[in-house]
């Protein structure tokens, strides 16, 4: 029998804006750190927040453009983001932006960067389409070198992304959402290669759309985000296992349907589970029945602890 826990709202923003798109959040000082993609459907700006656990704060910092992600690094003062259609190095005390990639999807119109994950050879992402329509979209590998390699041409929205260590080479699961598809490749990032893909989990008897994702401690399973377009009275997000592919546990968020990403963290008293919502696309009588949308939740776990998000050491590229 699957395991049903209710989350509980951990912070409703009160700035609209800020509920519009959260996504990303990571392990960061006393708490974690996420991202507004941006703040509204026509915004063109998004945001790098600081929620502080201990007084339950929330510090936002405007970013020049609209981020995929953001993660902390070997510094505390430097983030690695994916802002618009290049990776940045950005500086939280000064507000100090440089760019250290290529810019992606040279060769197509109306992509931006969207999810990825930082490992010991760099950065997993992957790119958007803007419409949610057309396989044109990237998944890339950005070395510490700067280098950028385009792994894929023919995504639509590429979203949550896991990193297991395969010998001299990875393991990498990814979703693409439109596919309701996880899959698994072998990445060899010295040669900037990508195996043919394996269908890992088949969700594409569900009406809801596989968002980010995260391992749990054991690398047994994942637990998924699910971003429901539709009115529904929770949100899930679900614990699959990956030998079974059955569902372990559910975590549910009361008026939120539109989950987007999951973080483990561990905290005095065990290991949560953090869960960021949204309101995009939500029409104003559909938000006042879905009152809780684009708030941060959190959920019991029986993780006795939880991986470590890896963080890159940037210094070398500050100039």
């Amino acid at each position: 029998m699957t395991n049903v826990i209710d989350a509980d709202v951990l912070y409703a923003p009160s700035d609209m804006g800020l509920r519009h798109l959260p996504e990303g959040p990571i392990g960061y000082g006393n708490g974690f750190s996420w991202v507004g993609i941006q703040h509204g459907n026509d915004s063109l700006h998004g945001s790098l927040n600081l929620f502080d656990l201990k007084s339950g704060g929330n510090r936002s910092i405007r970013l020049p453009g609209r981020p995929g992600f953001a993660f902390p690094t070997a510094d505390p003062d430097w983030f690695i983001a994916g802002i618009e259609k290049h990776v940045h190095l950005f500086q939280v005390s000064t507000g100090r932006c440089e760019t250290v990639s290529d810019e992606i999807d040279q060769d197509v119109e109306n992509t931006l960067i969207n999810d990825g994950i930082p490992f010991a050879d760099g950065i997993v992402f992957g790119a958007k389409d803007l419409e949610f329509q057309t396989e044109k979209a990237g998944l890339y590998l950005w070395r510490l070198d700067q280098s950028l390699v385009r792994l894929r041409d023919d995504q639509i929205c590429s979203n949550g992304k896991v990193i297991i260590p395969d010998g001299d080479q990875w393991q990498m699961l990814d979703i693409d959402s439109p596919t309701q598809q996880v899959v698994r490749y072998r990445l060899d990032a010295s040669n900037g290669t990508l195996s043919d893909a394996e269908v890992v989990l088949d969700l594409t008897g569900e009406s809801i759309f596989p968002d980010g994702m995260v391992a749990t401690p054991d690398g047994k399973s994942v637990i998924i985000a699910f971003y429901n377009p539709n009115a529904a009275a929770y949100g899930v997000a679900r614990q699959f296992d990956l030998e079974s592919r059955s569902i372990v546990c559910e975590w549910r968020t009361a008026a939120a349907p539109r989950v987007t990403c999951p973080l483990l963290l561990e905290v005095e008293g065990g290991v949560k589970l953090v869960l960021t919502t949204a309101t995009e696309g939500m029409e104003g009588e559909m938000f006042s029945q879905h009152e809780n949308s684009g708030c941060l939740f959190i959920g019991n776990t029986e993780f006795e602890n939880a991986v470590n998000d890896h963080r890159l050491d940037v210094q070398a590229l500050v100039g």
